[in-house]
């Protein structure tokens, strides 16, 4: 494993999503699907950029950009999300374009004391690759 905090070369994108990959759980695309299909009790969060959310996205997503993510989970912050700062002892879905932001998001909340964290592997662009359903909003 890279270690972060000792590195022999500077430390890169894909090594910091390496890093996250190892001490997260993954969930597949058909997973996710049938836990949403099942109403199960999870909390389901977005964490690309705005344009991208706007875009496509899961149905029923809360959107929390990768910037911010910290800040929206932690309590004691002044501006922060309730329905995610609220949900430590929920499971929580995270995803992302194609799973390295959100993996890094997942490693971030786990840190931050979330018990039930997921990242959905390939991200969006897997889910919308099996043919899953999308909500766009509209586009002018």
């Amino acid at each position: 494993m890279y270690n972060l905090f000792k590195p022999e070369q500077p430390a890169g994108l894909m090594d910091f999503v390496k890093a996250a990959k190892s001490c997260i759980s993954e969930i597949t695309p058909e997973e996710l699907k049938v836990k949403l299909d099942a109403r199960e009790d999870l909390l389901l969060v977005d964490v690309r950029e705005p344009a991208e959310f706007e875009h496509g996205h899961i149905g029923g997503a809360h959107h929390v950009p990768r910037g911010i993510l910290e800040a929206a989970a932690d309590t004691s912050y002044p501006k922060h999300y309730p329905p995610l700062s609220g949900a430590r002892d929920r499971q929580v879905v995270v995803y992302c374009a194609t799973s390295g932001r959100s993996a890094m998001a997942a490693a971030v909340l786990q840190m931050m004391g979330f018990k039930k964290v997921l990242n959905v592997a390939g991200g969006i662009a897997r889910w919308e690759a099996e043919g899953m359903p999308l909500v766009r909003e509209a586009e002018y």
